[in-house]
């Protein structure tokens, strides 16, 4: 079933999916309890280990792992995806949920940037409007970000999301699979949170759910969106990082009755609307062409 649906389809599954699982990532770390450093290693290591299984399966199934691996420019965009791993965990601790999703929000403005400048995919005028808009949403969350002293936890924030780009847009270029590359990426933060954890010790309270949380839900969701890069533009992968966005601070909400402040939901807002309102244009746009181009064709 899924082999007969088009590319464009089958990238708009993958990355829907990923999307959703994705935004159960800081409830699972928060409902872990856990020292952040420990919390980064352990996520980070069980993300590592599903990986290498995952491989192993495949070898076992198919006698060779070649046509999964993603080659040398897996290098940079492990590496990318390694360091928003690590920002992004950080500023888990350092602001509020809300700050967190929100300001990632800004991952398609810089993958349509990135896409600009090095893939030659200039944006359009609809897409510079949205990005004036959506710098003035995180405007307001982060301002209110420093009054509450969660400015370094925006600044991981701004640095996670665009880190994340990076990885999009070297993957669009390369046009591999690279959802191992997200996975196999893990090493990075895991040597990195054992560095700074070992000195102290291990401290988790719950370790069941940054294990079911590294080992099951991030492989997925880092697969399935690593992947989509191989069917939809960066900038339309990048879109649907934004589930995390809507739904992270509701499952927060729900779980911590952690409610966002005024200005953060304020900024977030903006954000959300700017960018509902960008993807429909576009939709109406790519529809009116594709109109017109039947009509050249007949």
């Amino acid at each position: 079933m899924f082999a007969n649906l088009s590319d464009h389809r089958k990238g708009l599954l993958l990355t829907t999916f990923g999307g959703l699982v994705l935004s159960m990532d800081i409830p699972l770390i928060r409902l872990s309890s856990g020292e952040v450093w420990s919390v980064l290693s352990a996520r980070s290591l069980a993300t590592v280990i599903a990986a290498i299984t995952a491989l192993f399966v495949i070898r076992r199934v198919t006698g060779s792992v070649r046509h999964v691996l993603p080659g040398w420019l897996g290098i940079p965009v492990g590496f990318f995806y390694g360091l928003t791993t690590i920002c992004f965990l950080l500023a888990v601790y350092y602001t509020t949920a809300a700050n967190v999703v929100f300001i990632i929000a800004l991952n398609p403005m810089f993958t349509a940037l990135l896409s600009w400048i090095f893939l030659k995919e200039r944006p359009a005028l609809s897409t510079f409007i949205t990005m004036a808009v959506m710098i003035l949403g995180v405007g307001l969350i982060v301002g209110d970000g420093m009054e509450a002293g969660h400015l370094l936890g925006d600044a991981l924030s701004v640095l996670a999301s665009l880190s994340s780009a990076c990885a999009i847009t070297i993957s669009r270029a390369s046009r591999r699979d690279m959802g191992f590359a997200s996975l196999l990426a893990a090493a990075l933060p895991a040597v990195v949170g054992l560095y700074h954890m070992l000195p102290t010790g291990f401290s988790i309270d719950h370790p069941g759910w940054i294990l079911l949380d590294g080992g099951v839900l991030m492989p997925l969701s880092f697969w399935c969106l690593a992947t989509g890069t191989r069917f939809l533009t960066a900038p339309e992968v990048a879109m649907f990082y934004l589930l995390e966005t809507i739904l992270a601070p509701i499952w927060v909400w729900l779980i911590f009755a952690e409610a966002p402040a005024n200005m953060t939901l304020a900024g977030g807002a903006i954000l959300i609307l700017a960018l509902a309102t960008h993807s429909l244009w576009q939709a109406r746009v790519k529809a009116r062409a594709a109109v017109a181009a039947q009509g050249l064709a007949h």
